[in-house]
Formats: structure tokens, sequence, C-alpha cells
């Protein structure tokens, strides 16, 4: 995988690309750190647009997993979830009634 900083990228899109090979995936780079993946597309482009996604979700899922460890979230129990359920339903409902 080839990395390409933004800055170059805005600049010299297509000639950035050149020196990248055929069906290469690139990480595209800005001063944060990296920011996009440009995946080429290699065959069915609806079949590749759904993996892609998928990716995306599980990427998501792994992120939320990670951020509920952090803050201790994952160690409720089912009765601790069920009364935060509640509580934000309750909550939700009584701005409903306003």
């Amino acid at each position: 995988m080839r990395q390409i900083s933004l800055r170059e990228f805005r600049i010299r899109g297509a000639k950035a690309l050149q020196a990248v090979p055929s069906g290469e995936t690139i990480l595209l780079a800005g001063q944060q750190g990296p920011t996009y993946f440009l995946v080429p597309v290699l065959g069915d482009v609806a079949l590749e647009e759904r993996e892609l996604r998928r990716a995306m979700a599980k990427a998501s899922l792994r992120e939320s997993w990670r951020i509920a460890d952090d803050s201790g979230l994952s160690q409720m129990s089912e009765a601790e979830v069920e009364r935060e359920i509640r509580e934000a339903r309750s909550s939700s409902s009584r701005r409903k009634a306003r």
C-alpha cells in the first residue's frame, strides 16, 4: 500500500497516482495522520461497494467496542443496560409531551 499526502494528491492528483501500480490501495494522509483509503475497483462495482460498506461497518463496530471498554460500559450488567434504556425512553417521552 502506498501513502500519498493529501496536499500532493490535491495539487497533483493524476500525476501522483501514476506512480502507483495498478490495483494497489492508496492511503491518503494529512497533517493529522491517515484520513482516506483510495481502493481500486477491480470488478463488479455493486459487489465491491457492499464489501466496502461491510468493512466500514465492522470497523465502526470495533471502534464502538473500544469506546465501551475504555469507558467501562462494556462491564454493565443486563439489568443496568435495561435500566438505562428505560430512563432514556422515559425522558424522551417526557420531552415529546411538552
